[in-house]
Formats: structure tokens, sequence, C-alpha cells
């Protein structure tokens, strides 16, 4: 049976392989037209090592000089050596373009858009292109606005199934997508995407998450969700999802499904605006309890606009903690 390996580049490309269990992952991707650094192939070299962030494998012959044992034990592979034994995600210390590769482009239609709140638009897409769409649930493409040369870039807010895939679009005043999707945009009309992009996707759950949502910075945890909710954690993962005011408050019914399929799965969202009536009010920071951090045995991820991941990360230098992971995304609205 083959596996699936996510090759992630330095320019924020992903793209996606298949490896057979006796085929190397640098074969692999040779075989599909992808040229990762590669010298000797025996192992000696070291000119092809990466990072495997997830996955199991085998690892062939190699030597100490291309890979110390300190380096296998954090998670480092010679790729001319690796054989994968699940689905895997590799990271290559070079661009997409030295490795000959690039963004992968896929042609779509609207399949529905809708306009959530004042703040926020619901785009799907769906065309048999997007059947061999491939991405780590978090990552983000770049949607060309039709009549134009531009594009935005957009998180997935739901994992691809059956030719279809979503996107929660903050709704910008005079913006040319929103523009576009708001006044133009009709079931059927013609999209372009670009990608999978990004290195803010959901690793392998090791120990409790804690998710931080701005606004429309939820779309990639939606996506995430879904995915746990197909895999399951044994660990306990809590999301919150802070707007500005009640009306921007998205996709309640989602996190409550999931809420119900998740078994270790809670939620809170809060609205900043003072004058609110809803029951949690004020910002993310002050959602954040001490049992979210635990102690820093936690991986938090966090996608809002840099005002909220900067007062994020001064809330957590301020109490001393160190999580084990932290990831983000930042994101501005374009005009």
């Amino acid at each position: 049976m083959s596996h699936h390996i996510a090759l992630q580049f330095e320019d924020g490309v992903t793209r996606f392989i298949e490896a057979n269990p006796t085929e190397t992952v640098a074969d692999a991707a040779f075989r599909q037209g992808i040229n990762v650094p590669l010298d000797c192939r025996d192992g000696a070299c070291g000119t092809c090592k990466c990072f495997a962030e997830s996955g199991t494998y085998t690892m062939g012959d190699y030597i100490d000089d291309a890979l110390s044992e300190d380096e296998a034990e954090q998670g480092y592979v010679l790729t001319c050596q690796m054989r994968a034994t699940s689905d895997c995600v590799v990271r290559i210390p070079a661009s997409s373009a030295v490795c000959r590769t690039q963004q992968s482009n896929f042609d779509a239609k609207i399949a529905d858009v809708r306009k959530l709140s004042d703040s926020t638009i619901s785009l799907t897409i769906e065309g048999d292109a997007l059947n061999k769409l491939a991405f780590l649930p978090g990552q983000y493409v770049n949607l060309k606005v039709p009549g134009s040369d531009q594009t935005r870039a957009y998180s997935f807010s739901s994992m691809p199934r059956d030719g279809k895939v979503s996107f929660l679009i903050r709704n910008v005043p005079g913006g040319l997508m929103s523009t576009f999707l708001t006044s133009l945009a009709k079931t059927g009309d013609d999209m372009t995407l670009a990608g999978p992009l990004g290195s803010f996707y959901l690793r392998d759950i090791k120990r409790p998450l804690l998710m931080l949502a701005g606004g429309t910075g939820l779309a990639p945890f939606t996506a995430m969700l879904e995915k746990i909710a197909e895999q399951g954690s044994p660990f306990p993962l809590h999301l919150i999802y802070g707007v500005t005011n009640d009306a921007d408050l998205v996709d309640m019914d989602k996190l409550e499904a999931f809420a119900q399929r998740i078994p270790n799965f809670t939620y809170t969202a809060c609205v900043a605006n003072p004058e609110s009536p809803y029951p949690h009010k004020g910002y993310v920071t002050q959602h954040i309890e001490p049992q979210h951090l635990n102690d820093g045995e936690v991986d938090i991820y966090l996608c809002g606009p840099p005002p909220m991941v900067e007062a994020v990360s001064q809330f957590i230098r301020e109490r001393g903690i160190q999580p084990a992971n932290f990831y983000y995304e930042k994101f501005a609205a374009s005009a």
C-alpha cells in the first residue's frame, strides 16, 4: 500500500506525492517530477537531509557524518534512505523552484456564496480538478479574483469532499474580492486557485491543544476539527473564538457539532464589544484559563490579526509559560 507524503518547501509551497513501501522518499519524489536535494544516494553525504515532522518510516544504511544519532532522534532523515510506513510530512530545506516544482493550479466553479454577516462571507467552490486537491488542515491557497490578475490568500475552512471545498472570507468594504463576492458572483462562475501554501497546519497531536481564533481566523480551525473528528484524539482540545460584535459570530452550529462528535473538544466564544449582551465578553486572552496552558505541556495554534498574535504572545510571556509548540498565522485585510 502506498503512502501520501507531504513535501513542504521553504517558500511555503506544499506538494503531495505517493511513495510505495519499497521505494525511498527521494526516489518517489523524483518519479513524480520533484527533484529534492540529492547527491550520493548512499547515505554518505547528507545532501538530502530533511526533517520528518510527522509519520512513521524506516531508514536504510547511512554514516554518522551524514546524519548523527542526535539528529535522527530529533526527526531528521536522509530522504535517500527513508522509506515511509505511514503518511508523512517532510520539511525540505530548499525552495520549490530549486526542486523544479511549482504551485499546483486548480480550476473550479462557485457552488455557493453567502453573506454570513456584515463581516463574513462563506464561499464554496467545486470541480473535478478539486478531487486531486490535497492539503494539510490549516493551510491556505491563493484565489484569483475573477476579472483581474490579482490573487487573495484564504485558509480552507473545510477538508475537500466530493470535489468541494469551502472558505470563510472577511468582507472588506471596497475590497477587490469582497466586492466581487457580494455584488457580482453567482453560482457557476469560474474560480482559479493555486497552492496549497503555508506552515500553519495541524501536526500530530501529542499533547493537549489550545486553539485561538480571531474573526475569520476560525477558518483553518474548522478544517482542523474536521480532520480531528475523523481520526480522533486522546488529548483535550479547547478552542477560544473571539470577534468584535455579536453579528460576527459565525459557524457556531459547526462548533457545536464538533463538540458532539469529538468527546474531549470544548470551545468558548467571546465578543469584544463591551455593549454586547453575549455572556462571554472581552478578548481571547481574558478567557485563557490555567488548565488550558497545562503548565506549558500544550501546543498552541493561533490564527488572527497581528495585534491578537502580539497580545497572546505577551500574555504567555507574562505568565512565565513556555508552550511545547506555538504555531501562528497572522492575516491582514487586502483592499
